[in-house]
Formats: C-alpha cells, sequence, structure tokens
C-alpha cells in the first residue's frame, strides 16, 4: 500500500482552489463534475501532497463547527522549516490557530485552518530518527 490522497469537503470549489493555489502553492491537476452523485471535485497537488477538495452540487453549506483541540482531523504536509513556513501564512494573512509548538530535538508543528475550516498542519520533523521511512 501507499499513500494516495487526502478529501476535504468545501463549500465554494472555486474559492477553495484560489486558496490552496493562489496562497498554498498548490497546483489544479484536474477537476470532475458528477451529476449523478450530486458532486464536483478538484485535485491538487503540491511536491508528494495530493489533496481533493469536494463540494456538494444544489446544497447551502451548513455552518461548520470552529475548528477546536486537538484538530482532527487534519492534513499533515512536512515542511524543511517550520519558522520559514509560518512567516509565510503570515505574509498571505492566514491566521495560525496552534503553534508553532515543539517536542526539544524531535518535531515543530503549527495548525492553521482553510476558509471552510478545514484543519491543516505544518510539521517539520529536526531528528530523523523520530519517523520511520521517511
Amino acid at each position: 500500500m501507499f499513500y494516495d490522497h487526502f478529501a476535504f469537503e468545501v463549500a465554494d470549489l472555486d474559492a477553495a482552489i484560489r486558496f490552496y493555489v493562489d496562497r498554498l502553492g498548490f497546483k489544479e491537476t484536474w477537476r470532475h463534475r458528477n451529476e449523478q452523485e450530486a458532486e464536483e471535485c478538484a485535485f491538487l497537488s503540491a511536491g508528494d501532497v495530493r489533496l481533493e477538495l469536494l463540494s456538494v452540487l444544489g446544497e447551502s453549506q451548513t455552518e461548520r463547527p470552529l475548528p477546536a483541540p486537538p484538530y482532527c482531523p487534519h492534513l499533515a504536509i512536512a515542511v524543511d522549516d517550520l519558522l520559514l513556513a509560518a512567516a509565510a501564512l503570515k505574509e498571505q494573512d492566514i491566521a495560525i490557530l496552534r503553534g508553532p509548538l515543539e517536542v526539544a530535538g524531535k518535531v515543530r508543528w503549527l495548525y492553521f485552518a482553510d476558509p471552510d475550516g478545514n484543519v491543516i498542519e505544518y510539521v517539520e520533523w529536526l531528528s530523523p530518527k523520530t519517523i520511520a521511512d521517511r
């Protein structure tokens, strides 16, 4: 087995694509509208990360709960430099929900959310022995 992708539900597919592409550096790889299943999806990628955004057709967005600890589920994306990634979020006016946090010598991470409240974690592994098979 191997990792394929993570999926988030979004209210406005076009707006969500703009957020991920324009503000986080993803690229849209393909998009599909499925009238039979009443949904539309788009696949985005950034490095080895593949993300599917799903939107229900003809359904008004119900209010979603605000993200709260422990911020699950979330999409975790490894970065080389968490402090640099945090600065980039600040430049893009993306609020950090929590962090940066650190387990000394092992790992640093922070949480933020997309406009639909889907939580994303940026994680920097400080010790190659911390995570097996990375």
